[in-house]
């Protein structure tokens, strides 16, 4: 009886880890784009392969025999940075995130510092790139970046992207209240959706979004506009007001919203009492 109970427990596990690995990359895929391909070039060659031995395509199947066997070195040596950017996501750490350790206070703060920089950006047409760290590390961009680890403040950022500053063109990087390093490099996204009048930083941003679950806050160079990237969707075009509340929304610790459901819980318990 134990063993039958066990043997059962080991085939119901089996099949959650591989339906938790195949949910993992689904997810993973719906959020980039080279992933995608993949995902349909494959499924396009299984059906190929399953519709060659249903009409007995000889020739049709002895090539996509030989497809199915060296494909997969193929897709790793083809695509071997999306694959590497999976087994990254997978093994970062939520700990590596530093913006949940900051207090209301300073969070507003730093929201309020970045709006600052944003509407002088905007008013002189300064393009700007500026990524938050959140859970996901983003080590490997800032590791050949310049280093700053300061104070996050309106002035720092707007010296930083002032025209004919070498760090102008890259992009900068918030860890917590830190401004930790400045003319970073990301990858741009080639999702060919995005509209063919956003520049660079726009693609730079979405590339970062499509990766990690960074906050990108551009400024456009051309016209002013401000927009924000989060989870592979751009936000364009947003108001001064707008971006202050969509980066305050985002920023908000998930912790954080149940102690003020708690909190309000108890106020109201509490009312009733001396009722």
């Amino acid at each position: 009886m134990l063993t039958t109970i066990i043997n059962i427990f080991a085939k119901v596990l089996d099949i959650a880890i591989v339906w938790f690995i195949l949910y993992e990359l689904l997810k993973y895929a719906r959020t980039n784009f080279k992933l995608t391909l993949i995902f349909k070039g494959v499924l396009i060659i299984v059906l190929l392969k399953l519709l060659s031995d249903w009409l007995n395509l000889n020739t049709v199947g002895i090539i996509l025999e030989y497809v199915i066997s060296w494909g997969p070195l193929a897709i790793i040596i083809i695509f071997q940075p999306e694959i590497r950017n999976v087994l990254e996501s997978i093994g970062r750490s939520q700990l590596l995130g530093r913006h949940k350790t900051l207090t209301v206070d300073e969070r507003e703060k730093m929201v309020y510092e970045i709006i600052n920089a944003v509407e002088y950006l905007k008013k002189n047409k300064i393009g700007a790139l500026i990524v938050i760290e959140r859970d996901y590390s983003l080590a490997q961009y800032i590791e050949p970046a310049n280093k700053i680890y300061a104070d996050i403040s309106s002035e720092l950022l707007i010296s930083i992207f002032w025209p004919n500053n070498p760090l102008h063109d890259g992009g900068v990087i918030i860890q917590g209240d830190k401004v930790t390093c400045a003319g970073s490099v990301f990858p741009t996204s080639m999702n060919p959706n995005i509209s063919k009048r956003l520049g660079t930083r726009h693609r730079a941003a979405l590339g970062i979004s499509e990766i990690s679950d960074a906050i990108a806050l551009i400024v456009s160079e051309e016209t002013g506009r401000v927009s924000i990237a989060i989870k592979s969707e751009l936000n364009y075009n947003l108001s001064l007001d707008d971006a202050k509340l969509l980066l305050l929304e985002e920023l908000q610790p998930k912790k954080e919203t149940f102690y003020e459901v708690d909190t309000e819980s108890e106020g109201e318990e509490n009312e009733e009492e001396t009722k």
